[in-house]
């Protein structure tokens, strides 16, 4: 698997939403994906799972792919991949598979997608973690402290003595880090972080103290301008994409990015109003 063949997308929820908005998302994703949706417009946790759940949707039209030919497919560990249906054209070859996986975190919904054979592409994952303490108001080492049991000594080793902001940094980049593997493998809630080890000195990631051999980490910045009621703030989230590039024997690889240029070649980033704009299409 080339790393061409990783593509990341990202939402953001840039501003408050409208009634009109969420029933829109709500009916789509009725359509699309049937199934027992709950309407609650007025949980704004609700249309964050409708807008992201529509992002395979929307890449899938990108792709000119009309909606009645693809069909979703979900692993028993919960891993979604596409299957493009049979075209009725004769000797038409056969598209490779999309796996995905959907993830988000306040202002932010992203889906990871890969292609290839269907015991492949679900080997992907998407971890994007926000640079901020929670509860608010806490210090940044209180923080720290909190979140400890997830780290290995090593890794607590890496993130501490460095000023606050360097240390928020680090240990958002950790737990994104290994969010993204969690996904990948399709792990469920509860996963023992601790079991996983990053060292970003020496760049190399273990799990269960083996190397993550065939797995590569790519790590970016992402930088949103959110509005909410009439105040506009910044937001900073740590992301990262993780996917096993079927290569056993190769060491793990973990790949910091900061180039804005190369960040785009395989990231790319909309708004509410971009999905909103084309919602009329999407079912079609």
């Amino acid at each position: 698997m080339s790393y061409e063949t990783v593509l990341v997308w990202m939402l953001s929820l840039n501003r408050e939403y409208s009634q009109a908005e969420y029933d829109t998302a709500y009916q789509l994703c009725k359509l699309c994906f049937p199934g027992d949706w709950k309407y609650e417009f007025k949980n704004p946790d609700s249309f964050r799972m409708l807008m992201t759940q529509l992002l395979p949707v929307l890449m899938m039209r990108h792709r000119r792919v009309p909606r009645a030919r693809w069909q979703d497919h979900v692993t028993q560990t919960g891993k979604h991949w596409i299957e493009h249906l049979q075209s009725d054209q004769p000797g038409r070859q056969r598209q490779p598979c999309i796996g995905y996986q959907l993830t988000y975190c306040n202002s932010l919904c992203g889906m990871a997608v890969t292609q290839g054979l269907p015991a492949q592409v679900v080997n992907i994952g998407l971890g994007i973690k926000q640079m901020k303490v929670e509860p608010k108001g806490i210090t940044i080492p209180l923080y720290l402290e909190s979140l400890s049991h997830k780290l290995t000594q090593l890794e607590i080793s890496n993130i501490v003595n460095n000023p606050d902001e360097i240390i928020l940094k680090r240990l958002c980049i950790m737990l994104a880090l290994k969010d993204s593997y969690i996904k990948a493998i399709g792990q469920p809630v509860g996963f023992d972080y601790s079991r996983l080890e990053f060292d970003m000195v020496a760049r190399t990631a273990k799990g269960d103290g083996l190397p993550l051999n065939g797995w590569e980490f790519r790590i970016f910045t992402a930088k949103l301008g959110v509005a909410r009621g009439t105040i506009l703030k910044s937001e900073d989230y740590e992301c990262v994409c993780a996917y096993y590039r079927g290569t056993p024997t190769d060491p793990p690889s973990i790949v910091i990015q900061t180039k804005t240029q190369e960040i785009e070649n395989w990231v790319q980033f909309i708004n509410i109003d971009q999905l909103m704009t084309v919602s009329n299409k999407l079912a079609a």
